[in-house]
């Protein structure tokens, strides 16, 4: 798509689809038809990807509701710590819990505090050009702890059946958890009681 080539491979809003139809009388009506023709899809409103190029789904869960950080499922998935394959694209934000439906797949957010929000994240980088943020893996293991609602894991035993049996993570990745991240999380986060069952599970590791 000629209009659209010079454009970064992101999510973009209609301000800068206007700027690069700046030589047309009605951009507005341009980018209607583009929509219209596949062309553009439309996340939400206002937001839009050129559907000529691939366009990690991870980076779209960061445009497409923020501040947030990918998470859970999806984060485990990215780092290989579990075997099934994920669907919906889940993160973590400092807003209220938010869900939406796409042509590019489905993305669910649930709510942290700040606090919490900031520990164990990092960026990954996509050809060298853009960046989403997602949290290590072991935010990702805790951040499964902290939104899954009535899990009560109050027994060492529990935890690990959990980790191994439910999330089927394997014992080594276990072994390689950051403890610092997991006694960062007790300090700020909810589920204080599990979350220190698992930071003695990796202390025995």
């Amino acid at each position: 798509m000629e209009t659209l080539s010079s454009l970064p491979n992101i999510p973009i809003n209609s301000a800068v689809l206007k700027a690069s139809l700046s030589n047309l009388k009605y951009p507005k009506n341009k980018i209607s038809d583009m929509e219209k023709s596949g062309e553009l899809i439309r996340l939400k409103k206002d937001l839009y990807v050129n559907n000529d190029v691939a366009i990690s789904k991870e980076l779209i869960a960061n445009h497409l509701y923020g501040i947030s950080y990918v998470s859970l499922e999806t984060a485990l998935a990215y780092y290989g710590m579990i075997p099934e394959r994920v669907y919906v694209v889940r993160s973590m934000t400092t807003k209220r819990a938010k869900s939406f439906e796409t042509p590019l797949g489905n993305f669910e957010y649930k709510t942290v505090s700040e606090d919490y929000f900031n520990i164990g994240l990092r960026q990954e980088i996509i050809e060298n050009q853009y960046a989403f943020l997602i949290s290590t893996p072991t935010k990702a293991v805790c951040d499964m702890i902290v939104a899954t609602p009535n899990l009560r894991l109050q027994s060492v035993k529990a935890m690990l059946n959990y980790l191994m049996e439910d999330l089927r993570i394997d014992f080594d990745v276990l072994k390689n958890l950051d403890k610092d991240i997991v006694r960062q999380c007790i300090e700020v986060g909810k589920k204080k009681g599990e979350l220190t069952i698992l930071l003695e599970c990796l202390e025995n590791k």
